[in-house]
C-alpha cells in the first residue's frame, strides 16, 4: 500500500478543521498508509520580526521538514508560486508514483511565513491550491479532501464528479 504523508508546520487548533481532516484521514485509510506529521512552528515575535529573523525561523522549520521525510520520498511543496493543478492531475501524480515502485509521496504545508527556499529546491514539484489566500489550517483540510478525491478517482469510485 502506498505511503502518503502530509507534513505540516503547526497544529490544528480549530475543532471544525480538525473534524474535517479526521474524517478524510479515516477515509484515506482504505487507499493508502496516510499519516499527518505536525512539526512545531519556529517562535518569532510577529510584530517586530525582521526579514533575517523570519528566514532563520524558516530554516529551522526546513531542517525539521527535511528530517521528517522517508528515504527516497517524493516531495511536493505547497506554495504560492506553485503550479495550479486539477484533481485529475493530482490523481495522475499519485498513481504515477505508486506505479513507479517508489510510491512514497509527501506533501508539505509550511508556516504562515511559507517555506524556506531549501525545501522548495528539494521538492520534485511545487503545487498551489489556487491564487486565493487561505489559513494554513484550511489548506490542510482542502488538501486532505483532495487526496481522498484523487484516491477515489484512481479507484474508479463515484465520489469525484
Amino acid at each position: 500500500m502506498q505511503n502518503i504523508d502530509l507534513i505540516c508546520i503547526g497544529k490544528l487548533n480549530m475543532p471544525f478543521y480538525a473534524a474535517g481532516v479526521a474524517e478524510y484521514q479515516k477515509r484515506l485509510a482504505a487507499f493508502c498508509n496516510f499519516r499527518i506529521i505536525e512539526l512545531p512552528e519556529a517562535a518569532i515575535d510577529e510584530r517586530h520580526a525582521s526579514a533575517a529573523q523570519v528566514e532563520k525561523a524558516l530554516e529551522k522549520e526546513a531542517k525539521a521538514i527535511l528530517g521528517a521525510l522517508r528515504k527516497g520520498e517524493y516531495l511536493a511543496a505547497l506554495c504560492v508560486e506553485g503550479r495550479q493543478i486539477s484533481s485529475e492531475e493530482l490523481a495522475d501524480l499519485i498513481a504515477g508514483r505508486a506505479m513507479s515502485g517508489a510510491g512514497d509521496i509527501a506533501f508539505v504545508i509550511g508556516s504562515s511565513h511559507g517555506l524556506a527556499q531549501i525545501v522548495k529546491r528539494a521538492a520534485q514539484s511545487r503545487i498551489s491550491l489556487g491564487r486565493i489566500t487561505m489559513p494554513h489550517q484550511l489548506a490542510r483540510l482542502v488538501l486532505t479532501e483532495q487526496l481522498y478525491r484523487t484516491c477515489s478517482i484512481n479507484a474508479g469510485m463515484k465520489y469525484h464528479k
